[in-house]
């Protein structure tokens, strides 16, 4: 098996939506990723093995999505793309399909990533109304068409607006959010503690010049704009529960992410083909899992990457522990901590095989460059904007071993290893 490198990541600025990319397409950003990839590491003119890219929020007239990304850029139009999707967990699964697929020797590069905007939605129709629009068009006379015509109600008319709800449960994300943390005995306290240390991060990186060369300035826009270097833990204790207006309620717009606009892009390739072209490699892709929780029936809804994780760790003979970097998706504050404190817990961990907890992390070496509620969650493009950040900081470090972590929707999770 080869080994698979991350040569460099790229992304836009993420914004809050409706605001600086309102209007803009998941295609114009997404591209717009692509493109600089193409002028950081001269591929202008080249073939790519593959281009493996998704989006949550996409059009049905969207179907050939990732191709029509790449035909949008200055790579050889010969290089093929698909589209994949995994809610919050695409564009870290894309990187492992392709990972995988330079392993085995079927491609030496690749570029995954992703693209979601709730700034350009694309809004549906009641279902009663597409069935008549589409017997009006097969509809031979006028007389055919003015009874269509006429069965036409105004309830047909009302839009169908997107939701982040579990069909299963009719339950947001942040509801079964609210569920685990009270489960876990989560405090408030705590979930905006960690809030403010992300947002603190975020700001410091910054100020480091850490993200000047995983930024790249678009539509006036030159960094994210969700980050608060400003917020203090005052401010955040203020916030009204978002979720749970019982009294009980623990999730704020301070500890959640915020609906975002964004796209990421990362190049992959094998360690020779690196050699060939003179590339620095930041990292390596080493192992990857995927996992599933029942929900419906009790289970946490973002609580699949403990189950992950564990299985990963299993097969690669590592502890919880041997990790130099954590890098935890921030959907909620309060689904982090339920993780961390899962992992602490032993008869929840002999539900994961393990006879023994899998213990506590050096809470200093999680998001430390700031996580998803400061920086943002453009859901497909979360994934390769967090493996572009963590392989930066293995290649600042010199040497480690990174866990990345990513919850999502449906009850899965997404987890993988890079070590430099």
């Amino acid at each position: 098996m080869k080994k698979v490198a991350i040569i460099g990541g790229l992304r836009i600025p993420f914004v809050k939506s409706f605001k600086e990319y309102n209007h803009i397409s998941n295609q114009e950003m997404l591209t717009t990723c692509l493109n600089a990839l193409v002028d950081r590491f001269q591929l202008s003119g080249k073939r790519l093995g593959e281009v493996a890219l998704g989006a949550l929020l996409n059009r049905s007239t969207e179907w050939n999505f990732a191709r029509e990304c790449v035909l949008g850029t200055k790579l050889d139009p010969h290089t093929p793309a698909y589209n994949l999707q995994r809610a919050c967990g695409t564009s870290l699964d894309a990187t492992i399909q392709l990972g995988l697929r330079i392993a085995c020797g079927q491609i030496d590069t690749g570029i995954s990533g992703g693209s979601d905007t709730n700034s350009d939605i694309p809004l549906q129709f009641q279902q009663q109304l597409a069935w008549k629009l589409v017997a009006l068009r097969s509809a031979k006379t006028l007389g055919e068409r003015l009874k269509v015509l006429a069965s036409i109600r105004f309830k047909d008319l009302t839009p169908v607006y997107p939701s982040i709800v579990e069909p299963r449960t009719g339950m947001s994300m942040g509801q079964h959010t609210e569920k685990m943390v009270k489960e876990w005995g989560i405090t408030r306290d705590a979930q905006d503690a960690l809030a403010y240390r992300s947002h603190m991060n975020a700001a410091k990186a910054y100020a480091d010049g850490f993200f000047n060369d995983l930024v790249i300035e678009y539509k006036g826009v030159k960094k994210d704009t969700i980050i608060r270097a400003d917020t203090t833990p005052e401010k955040l204790a203020a916030l009204k529960p978002a979720f749970d207006f019982s009294g009980n309620g623990t999730l704020t717009a301070g500890n959640s992410t915020l609906y975002t606009d964004g796209a990421s892009a990362l190049l992959l390739a094998s360690e020779e083909h690196a050699q060939q072209q003179n590339w620095p490699v930041l990292a390596h892709l080493v192992d990857a899992e995927t996992a599933a929780v029942d929900y419906v029936n009790g289970e946490g809804l973002l609580m699949a990457p403990t189950y992950a994780v564990a299985r990963m760790l299993k097969r690669n003979h590592l502890k919880l522990q041997d990790f130099d970097v954590y890098e935890i998706h921030e959907a909620f504050c309060g689904q982090v901590l339920s993780t961390l404190k899962a992992w602490e817990d032993a008869a929840y961990c002999k539900k994961l095989g393990w006879d023994t907890p899998l213990g506590s992390i050096d809470r200093s070496k999680l998001n430390t460059k700031g996580g998803s509620v400061a920086i943002g969650h453009p859901f497909a493009a979360t994934g390769t904007r967090i493996l572009a950040q963590t392989a930066k900081i293995l290649q600042e470090r010199g040497s480690g071993r990174a866990l990345v972590s990513i919850c999502t929707a449906g009850g899965m999770g997404v987890v993988a290893i890079l070590e430099r």
